[in-house]
């Protein structure tokens, strides 16, 4: 399997990183040429429809990532807070994890998991890692805007 790791600390405590990440209504502002539509907020069995693209953010088509929550385990102190998305739809599998942990009293340490791949008649493991560097550039940036979002103290 072709696992992307990013870890990256937050300048946020643990249980507001969670709120923040685990809400994939706020990952539009994050991810670049991507919607997102959920049936309701973050929860086990929540359902979630992103559709990346050119022209998916004013309704336009794209590649359709379609999840589902099967794991939703706030953290805990000095615990580890797991989301487990997994991915339900024909064109993208696998599953997505975010994990979060305090690092202090106003710092946590996030890491973006995915392990996906193409649904299909080609290989899991060659899809896997034809997705995994546009997965770890967009895992990465995505952490990145969050951080940025942070030191410019825009509200989360």
């Amino acid at each position: 399997m072709s696992e992307v790791r990013v870890t990256r600390t937050l300048a946020l405590p643990a249980d507001e990183a969670w709120e923040l990440l685990t809400d994939v209504r706020h990952h539009v502002r994050w991810i670049p040429f991507t919607r997102v539509e959920t049936d309701g907020p973050p929860a086990l069995g929540t359902r979630v429809v992103a559709v990346s693209g050119p022209f998916a953010r004013t309704g336009g088509r794209g590649l359709v990532d379609r999840m589902r929550v099967e794991r939703y385990d706030p953290p805990t102190p000095g615990g580890l807070g797991v989301a487990t998305f997994v991915k339900v739809g024909r064109a993208l599998r696998g599953e997505a994890r975010i994990e979060v942990l305090a690092a202090g009293p106003a710092s946590s340490q996030v890491t973006w998991v995915e392990d996906v791949h193409l649904g299909g008649p080609l290989p899991r493991r060659l899809t896997a890692a034809v997705a995994g560097p546009f997965v770890r550039a967009m895992t990465a940036w995505a952490l990145h805007r969050v951080a940025a979002e942070l030191r410019a103290g825009r509200p989360t």
